[in-house]
């Protein structure tokens, strides 16, 4: 879940380093680091507890003169954030350095071995005992050679890593190795980059080499990238593949923060999805790469997903199950690598994940792969692990998303799942072409009635100081909309550190209501649809024991605006389609509670963007 960036080349190797390092620092924010290959042939390594702005601050210390040199900014795993647990790691010397994403599963055990043999560690991570592995190699069978000495530590290490490594003994050489966490590079006139994102890399290529499981890389100063294989044998033909966006997009702009700038961008996210995708003959959907026969004959659908992603195959359960008449199970990856499951050849897994890093969602898909499904991947970020585990892949296309609390990939990913069902619905017989042509041009409607709630923002504001002196919240639903509570709770507790529950409204006598007291805030989700009165109901409930009302409601509805403090108004929609909507709001509505409370909206505490590890 951290972030590497690294550069060897031609010109200074400190300014890519800090803004790569900057433009992944969603990824972990806890401290950060550099590791500079000095014009005298020596380390130079800065690091420190805190934001990359701390890291930058403390490099003008230095006298930071160098081509060649390696950065992470870290999400701690092992050992609390400190300047001492910050990468890079060193060897006993501090001759070699090394930066890692991922966790060594059997760092206990090296570190007694490596200890026994007079190593002296310096820092509580997992990490650090890569650098005296490598250490070791140099100084026998690898002979100096650092790649060598690099595949020689690896075939030690159990676990999952992105690594970068420099050397003094081999000034201008970063070597790199993968397994399970991501790892890109790219090559230039310039130099050489890697990056553990290739958010990292759009301001310098449109072309990036994927390393893959398994692999090695050295990076030359000429710009040479060079890939080998486990046993150090050539890769030919490395897997590669073109950014398809620009540096600007992920940028923030003229916006006060990435949030508000990717709550923004959500009608125009959709649109991108939904362009062509309805042919004469119904639904294209290429990516899903089954025959006809095949896809007639799916009797199973497994949707695997955590965290956001998760509350969007709870949505797509529902749907693939009312139009395409397929039982479908939602498992979150967690839980799921661990169960037993029913698999035969006509079972489909749908694996979702923002950025296809997730390491439950990935092992979850190797597992359904294993026992005879097919995997169709639901995504955002091309050249993704998931993109390669899967048999299809349906690519979301909302762009960069750098605020660590998703908001447009989360439509985006609601309308690729409309899409999967749909043409599901289509392939099976379920529906006719009339009503799925009928249901997408409804659907064509969304990116509108997305930019009229985002006109209404002066109605989250002014709901927000409902939640101002709370100590906790609840959220309220019924149908779809009981998963749309879920990932409003889901949001405010991500970025503004108040404590929210999300019940099916239903469920509220159950036990939640004993929660409400006066001013209790509770937010409930009350479209026009056909349980409306059934939660008007429950408002009346918890109205009647003191709490302050937030309602989620159709233009027009009077009842629910008398029996309401704040209203949250969207305008008609399908009812299948009100979650994509109304979801706006709550996005909304979450960013100004977090802003009203001083939090950093982009960048909560304890969270990273992407979770590659277990």
């Amino acid at each position: 879940m951290c972030g590497i960036v690294g550069y060897t080349g031609a010109r200074q190797a400190l300014p890519f380093l800090i803004d790569g390092l900057t433009t992944l620092e969603y990824r972990g924010y806890d401290s950060a680091g550099v590791a500079l290959v000095t014009p005298q042939d020596d380390i130079l390594q800065i690091k420190c507890k805190g934001r990359v702005a701390a890291l930058a601050e403390l490099c003008e210390r230095f006298d930071t003169a160098s081509t060649c040199g390696i950065a992470h900014t870290r999400w701690a795993t092992h050992g609390e954030p400190s300047d001492a647990n910050a990468h890079p790691h060193q060897d006993c010397d501090g001759t070699l350095s090394v930066v890692h994403n991922g966790i060594v599963e059997n760092y206990q055990a090296l570190q007694e071995e490596l200890s026994r043999a007079g190593h002296t560690f310096r820092s509580q991570t997992d990490s650090e005992v890569i650098a005296h592995l490598v250490e070791d190699a140099l100084a026998g069978p690898a002979e100096g050679d650092l790649l060598t000495a690099v595949s020689l530590a690896c075939s030690r290490l159990e676990g999952s890593w992105a690594m970068a490594l420099v050397d003094a003994a081999d000034p201008g050489t970063i070597v790199c190795a993968r397994k399970g966490s991501p790892l890109v590079l790219a090559s230039t006139d310039d130099g050489a980059y890697a990056a553990s994102d290739v958010t990292a890399l759009a301001g310098i290529t449109n072309h990036v080499v994927n390393l893959d499981d398994g692999q090695l890389a050295r990076l030359s100063p000429d710009g040479t990238v060079e890939v080998f294989e486990s046993d150090l044998s050539v890769c030919a033909s490395p897997d590669s593949f073109d950014i398809d966006w620009d540096a600007g997009a992920a940028a923030m702009g003229d916006y006060p923060d990435f949030m508000a700038k990717e709550i923004a961008e959500q009608p125009e996210a959709i649109e991108r999805l939904l362009k062509d995708r309805l042919t004469p003959k119904g639904i294209r959907l290429d990516e899903l790469e089954m025959t006809d026969a095949e896809i007639a004959a799916i009797d199973r659908v497994y949707i695997v997903a955590c965290g956001t992603s998760y509350h969007v195959g709870l949505i797509a359960r529902s749907l693939i199950e009312s139009w395409a008449r397929i039982p479908v199970s939602v498992e979150p990856a967690s839980e799921f690598n661990y169960e037993d499951v029913l698999v035969s050849d006509h079972t489909l897994c749908i694996i979702i994940t923002q950025s296809g890093e997730t390491a439950d969602t990935l092992a979850s898909a190797r597992k359904m792969h294993a026992a005879g499904a097919k995997v169709l991947a639901v995504t955002n970020v091309i050249g993704s692990s998931a993109a390669r585990e899967a048999d299809g892949v349906l690519y979301v296309q909302a762009g960069p998303e750098v605020a660590v609390a998703s908001t447009k990939a989360y439509t985006a990913q609601m309308v690729a799942s409309v899409l999967v069902a749909l043409f599901l619905a289509q392939r099976n017989g379920s529906l006719g072409y009339r009503e799925v042509s009928r249901r997408f041009r409804e659907l064509e409607r969304v990116p509108g009635l997305i930019r009229e709630v985002l006109a209404r923002a002066w109605q989250d504001e002014a709901a927000a100081h409902a939640f101002i002196g709370a100590g906790s919240s609840l959220f309220l639903g019924r149908g779809l909309n009981s998963t749309t509570a879920a990932e409003g709770a889901l949001k405010l507790k991500e970025i503004s550190y108040l404590h929210a529950e999300a019940y099916p409204a239903g469920e509220m006598k159950h036990g939640p209501i004993a929660l409400i007291d006066p001013g209790f805030p509770v937010v409930v989700i009350c479209p026009d649809d056909r349980v409306r009165y059934k939660t008007i109901s429950n408002i009346q409930e918890v109205k009647a024991r003191g709490a302050v009302v937030v309602s989620v409601a159709t233009d027009g509805d009077q009842k629910i605006a008398q029996l309401s403090d704040y209203l949250l108004m969207i305008p008609p929609a399908p009812e299948y389609y009100v979650p994509i909507v109304a979801v706006v709001h709550l996005q909304m509505l979450a960013r100004y509670v977090a802003l009203a409370r001083g939090c950093d909206v982009d960048k909560p505490r304890n969270l990273a963007k992407s979770v590659t590890v277990e």
